[in-house]
């Protein structure tokens, strides 16, 4: 639903009540973007997209007809402002994101308002057709090849994380610890949660005392660290046509990082069927491989995007865990239920590399 609303109180005032702070300065950062002097400001629309994030859409006149809000932690901030200003451009992939248009800083400090261009609401979720996802492939590819051994990784690395095997080994650490301090704490488990806790601690150990033979793996088959999106869920991809053909662009590179290809791979692959994986994987293999790059076979593969998406797991362990022990939240024991069934799930999954 969108809400019409006037750049000067109405857009201010409606943040405000929605509690999201930093709004007046958001605001003022808009006036000098949309070059709006005048009293009333009028011919706003807000939609809310998802938490933190809008669409403002701006009456004729203004050099944009729409623009997305997005609200950040300053850290994160900095990085996706560095991915658009620096990284990208510096691998020759600077329209490969939503272009950022401006910034607005809390004056608290607590937060930091972007403005992106509005790509549209045509995800390749919503439009999943072949050759928009062929496009796709072929700029996850161009991404991983291009950035991998790229001078530009060090300046990732220092403000993005680590996603290769350090990610899995931390998480599970971490986790387990969350878990013991969860066992000390008192708390029990409502009936039906009894012996949840156990059973992803269980898990987990097994999990790290099998480190070493994926350490082996990533030896032999992860291939060069590279920059990674980190998010590859079809919602954050667009596929638009240009004159040029099909351009693909990604969004929301919150969570991005340096490590194997196969992180962002294993994301992108797991959001098909079983019978459409090998095709996509088929895809990226030819691409790469135009750069040199040479993928591993099926068996190491499988093993590379399994602790992936076991590091993802672990991962979603530790927050629940700690909620439960630092506040007693009540959602704690039920997205604990919900990790181990993405575990077992995984535990069954079809391959990825084969029909």
């Amino acid at each position: 639903m969108i809400e019409l609303l006037d750049l000067r109180r109405g857009l201010r005032r409606t943040l405000e009540e929605s509690g999201e702070p930093g709004s007046a300065d958001l605001c003022e950062r808009l006036r000098e973007l949309l070059d709006r002097t005048d009293s009333a400001d009028r011919g706003l629309g807000l939609q809310r997209l998802k938490p933190r994030v809008f669409r403002l859409e701006i009456e004729s006149g203004t050099p944009w007809r729409s623009v997305v809000l997005k609200r950040l932690e300053p850290a994160v901030a900095q990085r996706n402002r560095l991915l658009a200003e620096r990284w990208l451009p510096a691998l020759g992939l600077g329209d490969r994101c939503a272009r950022l248009l401006g910034a607005a800083a809390d004056r608290h400090g607590d937060c930091v308002w972007h403005v992106y261009e509005d790509l549209g609401a045509e995800t390749l979720a919503v439009r999943l057709d072949a050759e928009r996802i062929r496009a796709t492939v072929d700029l996850i590819a161009e991404l991983h090849t291009r950035a991998a051994c790229h001078p530009v990784l060090p300046d990732v690395r220092r403000y993005g994380g680590s996603l290769g095997l350090q990610y899995l080994i931390a998480n599970v650490r971490d986790a387990l610890a969350a878990l013991q301090a969860l066992g000390q704490s008192g708390i029990e488990p409502p009936r039906q949660y009894a012996g949840l806790p156990d059973r992803l601690h269980d898990r987990l150990a097994a999990l790290l005392a099998d480190a070493p033979r994926r350490a082996q793996v990533f030896e032999e088959a992860a291939g060069p660290d590279t920059l990674l999106h980190g998010d590859l869920w079809t919602i954050n991809i667009f596929v638009n046509a240009t004159a040029n053909g099909l351009l693909a662009r990604l969004v929301d590179w919150d969570r991005m990082g340096v490590g194997p290809f196969s992180y962002d791979l294993s994301t992108f692959l797991f959001r098909f069927s079983p019978a459409e994986r090998p095709g996509i994987l088929e895809r990226y293999r030819h691409a790469v491989e135009r750069a040199g790059w040479h993928v591993a076979p099926p068996s190491q593969l499988e093993i590379l995007f399994d602790t992936a998406e076991r590091a993802r797991y672990a991962n979603g362990v530790i927050w629940p865990a700690q909620a439960l022990v630092q506040e007693r939240a009540t959602w704690g024991f039920p997205q604990l239920a919900e990790v181990e069934r993405w575990f077992l799930a995984l535990d069954h999954r079809p391959s990825s590399t084969r029909e």
